[in-house]
């Protein structure tokens, strides 16, 4: 049986619309881990069905840590003026920027990665599995750049509130929540004496 509570409790884990979240338990019999599968694949499908959508508003958020010796600013896009000046959107742009003093990603995407950036991680991992097997050798490498760019990349990298989500689930869930197309379009962080 789908409760109220259930319902409440998987909105409050998502920030989705009451309906989804019912609509998600009650495609899988009110398995909440089930429902986040759900909704996170949904997330997927509206994110791609909004990507020709124009962008026409947003907002520039700050995150300072509280020593105040680093700082980040991000860029965060959506459709309307109505969605970038809602409280929840400027939270969600305030944790992305919180999300970059934490983790200091290099890059936004996984194609913003130059041939020279992968050249000499390679060189580097390379070295690692030269005493592998041949036919295990190229599969072995191409998990470890995977796995250390994934670190380097804003939307590759686990939400730090919620490690089971990466930075794009967070993106995909704003998308689906407030009915725009929302991107992070550019970040900095600033931080004393290199911290």
């Amino acid at each position: 049986m789908i409760t109220t509570e259930l319902i409440k409790e998987l909105r409050d884990k998502t920030g989705v619309s009451i309906m989804q979240c019912k609509k998600a338990l009650e495609s899988v019999g009110g398995d909440m881990a089930k429902a986040l599968v759900v909704l996170q694949k949904k997330g997927s499908e509206v994110t791609s069905k909004k990507s020709d959508r124009k962008i026409g508003a947003g907002l520039i958020s700050t995150y300072v840590h509280t020593d105040g010796t680093v700082a980040a600013m991000v860029e965060v896009v959506c459709e309307t003026d109505f969605v970038a000046r809602n409280q929840e959107f400027k939270d969600f742009a305030y944790n992305v920027a919180m999300q970059v003093v934490a983790m200091n990603p290099t890059f936004l995407t996984m194609g913003e990665i130059t041939e020279a950036d992968k050249k000499t991680a390679s060189e580097v991992f390379e070295e690692e599995v030269k005493n592998k097997p041949a036919e295990l050798r190229e599969k072995i490498l191409e998990g470890k750049l995977h796995s250390y760019f994934k670190d380097k990349v804003l939307l590759e990298q686990s939400f730090i509130k919620n490690p089971d989500s990466t930075i794009r689930n967070l993106v995909e869930s704003a998308t689906q929540k407030f009915g725009e197309k929302i991107e992070i379009t550019r970040f900095t962080r600033f931080s004393v004496m290199g911290r």
